[in-house]
């Protein structure tokens, strides 16, 4: 969030008010009674979360399941480096029952190039002590998984082998942030050049010829999932209607985070906690454009064979100055090589288990 085009953090307090959290969930519990929601999803992120300590922390997800009631189940996972993350911290989110994922790249030099402390040091060595204590049978029920920046500049079968190392319950690889106008590291307007889906290509023939599944790559079984006629669960891909709002430190509620790599304001709704019920999103042009599907795609992707599984990618991902969001992903010649590569994989293999079957 640090280095996005939006830089409204440096105005926002670093951690919530305990009023704002108490306003915050009154409007989760208000929206899951309102919707007579059986489940709903909390996300603890940053920044950093952890920065905001366990008192914070604890006074959060305690207020917030308080509120909701028995009758909605809270599942909440907390997102984090993990350089801070140590026994008092797992044995808090074990009494919480708050699952954590852990950002990491890959190897140490890999992780080490991109994610720095304040001090300039690499932050892998504490990253791979957390993991350690965190993959301990004690806690081991609290993993919820890996999440990867694809590098270009990484080998991606020996960065995917190092996140393996770690035994994660499921990696999720993210393509980095970019858009038209700020395209990302090697993306070149140019259709015949697929970086990206060169780099997952391996990772995905690593993953699916194993001989068992260790790990879900999120990316891979969406796009299988999708391929057979199913909804995605993701924003990074597929039609379905985005589902999350964030609320800010202040209690501003915001449209995804995501979106920040855009311009500055592009998550900025104008409503807050303390005066707005959620469903006022629905209001928003911006919001309704990732409500409707395919309706808010442009004519090139509702021409395009993989519409449906790409859903035109990340919305993010699609922006331009001076022609907003109405565009193909930045990274539209990538989804189609990798769609289509593991299309045609999951169908060869499919063909040749029928003909095996007697």
């Amino acid at each position: 969030m640090y280095e996005m085009a939006d830089q409204s953090w440096r105005s926002r307090p670093k951690r919530m008010a305990s009023e704002t959290i108490k306003a915050a969930a009154f409007r989760i519990a208000e929206h899951a009674h309102h919707h007579a929601l059986t489940e709903i999803e909390i996300i603890l992120h940053g920044g950093e979360p952890l920065l905001a300590g366990r008192e914070t922390i604890e006074e959060a997800v305690t207020v917030i399941r308080a509120a909701v009631g028995r009758r909605v189940r809270v599942e909440v996972v907390l997102q984090t480096n993990a350089t801070l993350l140590d026994v008092p911290y797992l044995e808090l989110f074990d009494k919480l029952e708050v699952g954590v994922g852990v950002s990491l790249d890959g190897d140490e030099a890999m992780h080490d190039r991109n994610r720095r402390t304040a001090a300039g040091r690499g932050s892998y060595a504490a990253v791979a002590r957390a993991l350690g204590l965190l993959i301990q049978p004690r806690f081991r029920h609290l993993y919820r998984g890996l999440l990867a920046t694809v590098d270009l500049r990484n080998d991606p079968v020996t960065a995917y082998e190092a996140l393996l190392a770690f035994s994660p319950p499921a990696i999720d690889f993210l393509l980095p942030h970019g858009n038209w106008s700020a395209p990302p590291p090697g993306r070149v307007a140019d259709a015949e050049v697929t970086p990206y889906a060169d780099w997952l290509i391996p990772v995905f023939d690593r993953w699916y010829g194993a001989p068992r599944q260790v790990t879900r790559v999120r990316l891979f079984a969406e796009i299988i999932h999708l391929l057979i006629g199913g909804r995605s669960a993701s924003e990074q891909i597929g039609l379905s209607p985005a589902a999350m709002v964030v609320i800010e430190t202040d209690g501003e509620i915001e449209q995804s985070d995501i979106l920040k790599s855009a311009f500055e304001g592009a998550t900025r709704t104008g409503f807050h906690v303390d005066s707005d019920e959620f469903d006022a999103l629905l209001t928003l042009p911006s919001n309704v454009a990732r409500q409707i599907g395919r309706r808010a795609l442009a004519p090139t992707c509702l021409a395009c064979a993989v519409s449906t599984v790409c859903g035109g990618g990340l919305y993010a991902h699609r922006y331009q100055q001076g022609a907003g969001f109405a565009n193909p992903s930045v990274f539209c010649p990538d989804l189609m090589r990798l769609i289509g590569y593991i299309r045609d994989v999951v169908q060869a293999d499919v063909s040749a288990r029928m003909k095996e079957s007697p």
